[in-house]
């Protein structure tokens, strides 16, 4: 998003968590931007596509931060995941995403909604994927519903925390709810089970995507990666292979599963990191859909 459409964007957040969404208007929007009804639509189709770039570029930057923090140290490092949280939180506290979000699920506009869930599950599968990071592959089954639980203990206890004036440090709220989702994902695991099923989280994300990854699209990505950027020889035989298997008839998931963390590694500290991010994510949602 260029600068000028950020600060319409801007002006338009601004402007739906101050008034609503549905009493906001674009003409507002274009009266308190000073620019042109054309140039408005030149960024954007509509209030709804103004809504999902915003988010989408919030996402970004929260990618872009994630990272930052991450490059150069271990993927295992607890602490490193409880800042990439306090991150996250903040980021979503600085855009005041929570009252926009229940402006918008009050809303009888069944689009807008799919978008906040869209950007919930993209925050969730996130972190599932790093808690498999910081604890071990075999939790993998259980990482889904600990999510649900940690944030679900995480808006509670900020909900409340505020509600009585309570003095708190958003690292140690953090640190100390992820030792706790730490102990449930060990009884997860003597118990051998999960109240939610393979069927009913592959359903939540199917609708929560706005939209389906084709072949094809990761394909287009691997190509703007391998025209932005110099790979050396690692790097090349790395994507390489992974597309590769993706040309497969049949492909062998497991496998190109198993290239996504080692090729996020390779990209650490380098001008792409982000977008390598964005293309191993659009490969394991693919992938999902095989």
């Amino acid at each position: 998003m260029n600068e000028r459409k950020r600060k319409v964007a801007d002006i338009a957040l601004k402007l739906f968590i101050d008034k609503g969404f549905q009493q906001t208007s674009i003409q507002e929007i274009i009266d308190h931007a000073k620019i042109s009804k054309g140039t408005f639509y030149n960024y954007f189709s509509s209030k709804n596509d103004c809504i999902a770039e915003i988010l989408e570029n919030i996402r970004y930057h929260a990618s872009q931060e994630r990272v930052a923090v991450q490059v150069g140290k271990n993927p295992q490092d607890r602490e490193v995941l409880i800042e990439q949280i306090t991150i996250l939180m903040r980021l979503n506290e600085q855009h005041n995403l929570r009252t926009l979000f229940e402006n918008i699920l009050s809303s009888n506009q069944p689009e807008l909604k799919k978008l906040v869930l869209q950007h919930r599950v993209i925050e969730m599968e996130w972190f599932a994927n790093r808690l498999i990071d910081v604890m071990g592959e075999d939790i993998r089954e259980y990482s889904t519903e600990a999510t649900v639980l940690f944030f679900g203990m995480l808006q509670y206890m900020l909900f409340t925390l505020n509600l009585t004036n309570s003095s708190y440090s958003l690292h140690d709220l953090i640190e100390t709810l992820l030792s706790y989702v730490e102990v449930i994902i060990i009884q997860m695991k003597r118990n051998g089970g999960t109240i939610l099923n393979n069927f009913a989280i592959d359903l939540l994300q199917t609708h929560a995507h706005k939209k389906v990854v084709t072949k094809s699209k990761v394909m287009e990505m691997a190509a703007q990666l391998m025209e932005q950027y110099n790979f050396n020889e690692e790097q090349q035989d790395l994507i390489d292979v992974i597309l590769s298997e993706l040309e497969r008839d049949r492909i062998r998931k497991i496998v190109v599963q198993k290239l996504l963390k080692p090729l996020l590694q390779l990209f650490e500290g380098t001008p792409i990191a982000s977008q390598v991010q964005l293309f191993t994510n659009a490969v394991w949602s693919f992938l999902k859909l095989q």
